[in-house]
Formats: C-alpha cells, structure tokens, sequence
C-alpha cells in the first residue's frame, strides 16, 4: 500500500514546562494528541498534520465542511498548493520552519470533501496563526 505521509511540524517547540500528551496511536506509530490525520484507503494516502493550535483552530473557528462547495475548496487549495510550494522550494526567502514540506497535491484526483475542507482550513490557519499572506 502507497502511503504518502505529510508532516507539518510547524510548532512542537516545548517551552520550559514539563507537560504531558496523550497519543494516538496510528499503525504502529504514536502521534502528539494534537495531532489530525486525514485518510483515505482507497486512495492510498494518509496526511497527518502535527501542528499546535489546528485541531481546536478547526473545531472552533473553522466553517462547517458544508460551508462551501467540493469544487470551492479543491479550487482554493489549487491556489494554496502552488504557493506553497514555491515557498517550500525557496527556504532562503521564506521561513523554512513554516514551509518544512512540498505538497503533493493532485489536481486531478478527486480527495472528496473531508480532505479539501481540512487541508484549506490548514492554509487558513497558517494565515491566522503565522500572518502569512498567500
């Protein structure tokens, strides 16, 4: 089984204080609590994004997925991939501490509604969080 892993670890800087973390446990693998995952098996790929503040970002802030159209999110996250990328291929001129990873997005293949809402709201929440502007 092809699985492609994104991790987007923008904020596991520990500051100071001892916490603990419950994990979740996911093919053998223990992620941070924090942590959101989005599969799809009969595609074959799993995202797993690990950055502080996203899963209550989504919960609390984020639209409703039925917000928007299929076609609205897969058009924006068009947009966002791309600039993403370029700024992940450019680490000199962008934070390469936000911009850790390339996206392989494709624009042709139909993720469904659950991955497009997630992976916009990530852009989104990286707007919010780090003031980027795409």
């Amino acid at each position: 089984m092809r699985t492609l892993i994104y991790f987007f670890t923008i904020s596991l800087f520990i500051i100071g204080c001892s916490t603990t973390t419950k994990t979740v446990t996911t093919n053998n693998t223990k992620l941070p609590e924090e942590a959101v995952v989005i599969a799809n098996d009969s595609l074959e790929y799993e995202i797993i994004i690990i950055d502080l503040g996203f899963k209550l970002y989504l919960n609390t802030i984020a639209k409703p997925a039925n917000y928007y159209s299929q076609k609205y999110y897969e058009t924006k996250n068009q947009f966002y991939v791309t600039r993403w990328n370029i700024r992940a291929q450019n680490p000199l001129r962008y934070d390469d501490s936000i911009y850790e990873n390339i996206i392989d997005y494709d624009f042709n293949t139909d993720y469904g509604l659950d991955v497009n809402y997630k992976l916009y709201n990530y852009f989104k929440f990286v707007e919010y969080k780090y003031h980027q502007v795409f």
